[in-house]
């Protein structure tokens, strides 16, 4: 590493022109593929969201396997790891999601589409973040300490409304994103079908699914912000921050209805998730710091998987002793 004074020079990665364009390509064939699972309306049944989320876990262990067989070890610990990362800020973005499905009332038959456009939405935003990410890492480490106080910031944020019981706005039509999208065009009463857009009565209108998505994008955005920076503490290759964050929701689609009644439960996620962040952003700061004074150590990705699986473990197990706890004290009273 060099001075944070200093340019860093280019980062280097395993993905070739090809590489990427390979990556891309397979990833629009998926997205394609579940368009056409949910062209037509139906309500997922556990047997199918199970299947998909199999084949959607398999594809990032297959891929681990590829990279330690053409490229090495380290790079596929490094994409391990991130994954375990995004996978699980991405389960997060499940609480959001049922959120603003109950909010909205959406129709059981129409959910995975909602969830759909919100996946698609999240990699375009992180497609946008990792090249942001990566043209400042590029323009000097000291990029190291600016993703750190974004982490450390969130990790805060997060932690506080864990603590006091706070989070997403409940009222999801005081969002700036939805007032605005309804003061631009009228929107219909009910939902019509997988239509964002009808005609009725000679004018044109929105449909209540328009309203859903646009504020599914919103909350994308917030979710960007600190995925992208996390994984940048996990590895420096652009294309592995990228190849993380594809596979981590691509299946989110399909986990979001095998998880549904667990997430609920999961009463200690966000308190885990904080601690993630921080550790992260401690990660980040002696990255930095490491390369301008040598003997500060840093912290090897092997023992940041230890330690990320174990603060998951932790909080998973916290979680179902709380809700059993509470259970009981139901049945006492």
């Amino acid at each position: 590493m060099y001075p944070h004074s200093v340019p860093a020079p280019a980062l280097e990665s395993i993905g070739s022109p090809l590489l990427w364009t390979l990556s891309i390509v397979v990833l629009v064939a998926l997205l394609v593929a579940d368009f056409l699972v949910t062209r037509r309306p139906h309500e997922v049944s556990m047997r199918e969201a199970a299947g998909w989320s199999v084949f959607y876990l398999a594809l990032p262990l297959l891929f681990a396997g590829g990279l330690w067989l053409s490229v090495g070890g380290g790079q596929a610990l490094e994409f391990t790891t991130g994954f375990v990362v995004e996978k699980s800020l991405s389960v997060d973005n499940l609480f959001v999601f049922m959120l603003l499905l109950a909010a909205f009332a959406v129709p059981a038959e129409i959910q995975q589409r909602v969830l759909l456009y919100g996946i698609i939405g999240a990699l375009v935003l992180r497609g946008v973040f990792i090249a942001a990410g990566a043209a400042l890492l590029n323009a000097g480490t000291w990029a190291f300490l600016v993703f750190g106080a974004i982490l450390f910031a969130s990790a805060i944020k997060i932690l506080h409304e864990a603590l006091t019981g706070q989070g997403l706005e409940r009222d999801v039509s005081r969002m700036r994103s939805v007032r605005l999208l309804r003061k631009l065009m009228p929107v219909t009463d009910g939902y019509r079908g997988t239509r964002m857009l009808v005609t009725e009565r000679g004018r044109r209108a929105l449909t209540p699914l328009t309203v859903v998505v646009v504020a599914v994008f919103a909350t994308d955005v917030v979710f960007a912000v600190d995925s992208v920076p996390a994984v940048y503490g996990i590895t420096e290759d652009p294309y592995l921050v990228f190849t993380t964050n594809a596979f981590a929701l691509l299946g989110l689609r399909a986990l979001y209805f095998v998880l549904h009644a667990v997430l609920a439960r999961l009463t200690h996620l966000n308190h885990g998730l904080a601690l993630i962040l921080a550790f992260i952003g401690v990660k980040l700061v002696l990255h930095w710091a490491h390369g301008i004074w040598p003997a500060v150590p840093e912290i090897p990705t092997l023992f940041s998987l230890a330690v990320i699986v174990l603060i998951l473990a932790t909080v998973t197990l916290t979680s179902l002793r709380s809700r059993a706890g509470a259970t009981q004290r139901e049945i006492r009273s």
